[in-house]
């Protein structure tokens, strides 16, 4: 049975309530091709060609880095769960997450988890912009998109600034 709602109508595609059970169908993205010989041949195919042929816009780029950033800020709320263990805990589990914290490495993580909480935090406010249907010009969307990037930058810096010069070091 054949709809005419699924892609290629008229021709037999698993998962548009066929019984087609060929090899043609196990492949995700795989096409069968005819040969001389008359055997059939599996040819790849991309299931989406989107990253290939669109140029990134800053709209699009801005949207996975917040998708990124996302799940970026997951993974430092683990950090920030553990100095908060830490600082409840022992004298000696606290000097562990401030060594660990306070290395080069530490920084860069705590630097880059910030950049992540400032980006995704603009990328937020951009989407409630949106949600009330003004900026959604494209010329306009591309400017905020810029704005979110380096808004994020110097805020960042100056958190880190206000952190260092608090710290007196």
């Amino acid at each position: 049975m054949l709809h005419a709602a699924c892609p290629g109508a008229g021709r037999r595609r698993r998962g548009c309530g066929t019984t087609d059970n060929s090899d043609s169908g196990r492949l995700a993205g795989a096409r069968a091709i005819q040969v001389e010989s008359g055997k059939s041949v599996m040819r790849a195919r991309p299931l989406s060609p989107h990253l290939s042929i669109y140029k990134p816009i800053p709209t699009m780029v801005m949207s996975i880095v917040h998708r990124i950033t996302g799940a970026a800020l997951y993974f430092g709320t683990l950090i920030l769960v553990w100095w908060l263990v830490a600082a409840a805990g022992s004298e000696a589990s606290f000097d562990l997450f401030d060594r660990v914290a306070g290395s080069w490495f530490g920084r860069l993580v705590l630097f880059g988890y910030t950049l992540a909480l400032m980006h995704h935090m603009l990328g937020g406010i951009r989407h409630f912009v949106w949600d009330t249907a003004a900026a959604m010009d494209k010329h306009t969307a591309s400017k905020i998109a810029w704005v979110n990037i380096v808004a994020s930058v110097v805020l960042t810096l100056a958190i880190w600034a206000v952190g260092y010069y608090a710290r007196g070091a």
